[in-house]
């Protein structure tokens, strides 16, 4: 998938999944354009839907009740360790190993036990390097810039699948402007041979966001957006039906702008190139 992605200069969404609701719709858009696609899981998320085993089920079941046939890849999102091999165990395509915040010595050795798990099972490994800054799953984080050095050692030693390399992104809202690195972005990617990816993908304006594929990027990761044109249109649902208590007319007010926003970021990801 990611490969493809960064050989034809397009980026494959990550789309987080938080219920049921949110999952179907994203597949059931995804298949309608024809476009491959990540279910990302945090670990929090993973406590509310009741499990790895549980996402892992549901997700399989849908795909096939729904026909879905664009390939479709679940993934551990900012795994620990432990997560990380619960997550492989239940039947999940690829897993993140966020070991960023230990020194490089020790992400290494930690991305490597998981790596060496991993793929005898056919599973795909992404790490971190650097500091996401921002909150997520109510762990907040300061940037701390990925350094090109340190990202080729962190490959060339443990054999990861895709590297996520902070360079000015953040988890949830922005404020002011993002600054991305542009030019550090390009020389990590000019060294690696496997796919780069941005966290923190939404609220990134458009240009800087193609700018970011033009420079290695093969996945973007996306939640924050989906999650506020979601709850406003839940929202202005509710205020305009204070009767209603039907939970599936409650959640289900929201579908119409998780897929427009869907649309709107495929579009700008270059998605479809993969037709």
């Amino acid at each position: 998938m990611l490969l493809d992605a960064k050989k034809n200069k397009y980026a494959v969404p990550q789309f987080n999944i938080n219920n049921l609701e949110w999952t179907k719709y994203i597949l059931e858009e995804c298949q309608e354009h024809g476009v491959p696609v990540i279910l990302g899981v945090s670990e929090g998320a993973a406590r509310y839907m009741g499990g790895y085993n549980i996402i892992s089920s549901m997700v399989n079941s849908m795909i096939k009740d729904l026909k879905i046939t664009i390939p479709v890849c679940l993934h551990l999102d900012h795994g620990s360790y432990d997560a990380c091999f619960e997550a492989i165990d239940a039947g999940f395509s690829s897993v993140m190993i966020d070991a960023s915040r230990k020194e490089l010595d020790k992400n290494i050795e930690i991305t490597k036990k998981i790596v060496e798990y991993a793929h005898p099972k056919n599973v795909s490994v992404e790490a971190e390097i650097g500091h996401i800054g921002g909150t997520e799953d109510n762990i907040t984080s300061d940037m701390f810039y990925a350094k090109v050095d340190e990202c080729e050692r962190l490959y060339k030693e443990t054999s990861i699948d895709a590297l996520a390399p902070a360079l000015g992104s953040v988890h949830g809202p922005y404020k002011g402007e993002p600054k991305l690195d542009f030019k550090t972005m390009k020389e990590i990617n000019d060294v690696l041979p496997i796919p780069l990816v941005l966290h923190g993908g939404s609220g990134i304006p458009e240009v800087q966001i193609k700018e970011a594929i033009s420079c290695g990027i093969s996945k973007i990761n996306v939640n924050t957006d989906l999650q506020i044109v979601w709850s406003k249109a839940v929202r202005e649902f509710l205020n305009d039906n204070s009767v209603v208590y039907d939970p599936r007319k409650v959640i289900g007010s929201g579908e119409s702008a998780i897929k427009d926003k869907i649309d709107e970021l495929i579009s700008i990801f270059g998605t479809e190139k993969v037709k």
